[in-house]
C-alpha cells in the first residue's frame, strides 16, 4: 500500500445545466484526526452531508477545506443577479400611504430608505439545490483522485528520506555496539581512580574488580542496543507495507527517544574511547528528531 502525507491541493472546474460554472477545491494539511470543513453555498446541507460522507471513506486523517463556489464572473445575465422583492417594497409603500392619509401627514415614501429594508433586495436565485448537489458529487471522484495522488508523491518522497535516516541509526547502533566494551574498562578506570583518592594506593584488586562489575551490570547499554534494533526493524517493516502508518511511525520513534535517553544517561561521564558512545548516541537522537518532524504529516 501507498503511503500519503496529510499535505495536498486539488481542484476541479464544471458547468451547471444552467450554464453557469463552478469550482470544487480540496486543501489538507496535517491533523491529529480527520478534520473536515465546508465552505458551501447557501441552502447546500444535504450536499454537505454527502461530500462528508465519501471523503471520510477515501481520507483517514489531515484538516480538510472543501469549497464550492459559483462562478458569476461568467454569467451572461450578471447584470440581473440583483433584484427587487416587490413584495416587501410594495407592502411598504401601501403602509406609508394609509398611515399618512389615517393620521393626515404628507409625505411621500423614500426609496432608499425602503431598500434598506431586510429582503427588500435580493440576488436572483441560486441555482436549485439538487441541481448543484449532482454537478458537484459527480466530480468530486476526480478532484479526490487528485488530491491523493499529490498526497501519494508527498508520502513517497517522505517514506524515502525516513528510509535514509534509519538506516544511519542502524549505523549508529552498530557503532555504539563496537565501542560496549570499552565501557567496562573506563567503569574501571574511574572507579579505581576513584577509590584511591578516598583509600590512598592500597586498594584491594579484587574488590575493585566485584565494585566494577556490579557497576557495569546497572550501566550495560545492550539491552537498549537491542530494542533500538528492533524498532529500526519495525518501522521499516511498516514503511514497507504503507497504508495508513503515521501514528505507529510516531510511535515507535518515542521508544526509540527513550532508549536513546537512556543509553546516553547510562554512559554519561565516560572518557577516552568509551565517549565515542555519547558522540553517536547524540547523532542517533538527532535522527530520531528530524525522522519524528517528519512523520507529522503522514497519514
Amino acid at each position: 500500500m501507498t503511503i500519503r502525507s496529510m499535505t495536498g491541493y486539488a481542484q476541479v472546474k464544471g458547468q451547471l445545466p444552467s450554464g453557469r460554472g463552478f469550482a470544487l477545491s480540496l486543501k489538507s494539511v496535517n491533523h491529529r484526526f480527520l478534520d473536515l470543513q465546508f465552505r458551501l453555498p447557501s441552502e447546500s446541507d444535504g450536499l454537505e452531508m454527502k461530500l462528508r460522507r465519501l471523503l471520510k471513506e477515501k481520507i483517514a486523517r489531515g484538516h480538510v477545506d472543501v469549497t464550492v463556489s459559483l462562478d458569476r464572473a461568467g454569467d451572461e445575465n450578471a447584470a440581473l443577479n440583483v433584484s427587487v422583492n416587490k413584495e416587501i417594497v410594495g407592502g411598504y409603500v401601501q403602509a406609508f400611504r394609509t398611515a399618512s392619509k389615517d393620521f393626515g401627514v404628507p409625505g411621500e415614501p423614500d426609496l432608499n430608505v425602503i431598500l434598506r429594508i431586510p429582503g427588500a433586495m435580493e440576488l436572483a436565485a441560486l441555482p436549485a439545490g439538487e441541481e448543484l448537489e449532482q454537478a458537484v458529487l459527480a466530480n468530486v471522484q476526480g478532484a479526490l483522485d487528485r488530491l491523493n495522488t499529490m498526497r501519494e508523491e508527498e508520502g513517497n518522497a517522505t517514506a524515502r528520506e525516513l528510509r535514509d535516516r534509519m538506516q544511519r541509526l542502524a549505523a549508529g547502533v552498530a557503532e555504539v555496539q563496537t565501542h560496549r566494551s570499552s565501557v567496562q574498562k573506563a567503569y574501571m578506570e574511574r572507579l579505581t581512580a576513584r577509590l584511591q583518592e578516598l583509600v590512598g594506593s592500597q586498594i584491594d584488586p579484587a574488590r575493585v574488580v566485584q565494585e566494577v562489575a556490579v557497576l557495569v551490570d546497572r550501566s550495560d547499554i545492550q539491552e537498549e542496543l537491542v530494542r533500538l534494533g528492533n524498532h529500526v526493524e519495525h518501522f521499516l517493516g511498516l514503511l514497507e507495507a504503507g497504508g495508513e502508518v503515521g501514528k505507529k511511525l510516531d510511535f515507535l520513534l518515542q521508544e526509540m527517544n527513550r532508549e536513546a535517553n537512556t543509553l546516553l544517561s547510562k554512559t554519561s561521564g565516560l572518557a577516552g574511547e568509551a565517549l565515542k558512545i555519547t558522540e553517536a548516541g547524540l547523532l542517533m537522537k538527532a535522527e530520531i528528531e528530524k525522522s519524528k518532524e517528519q512523520v507529522q504529516n503522514l497519514e
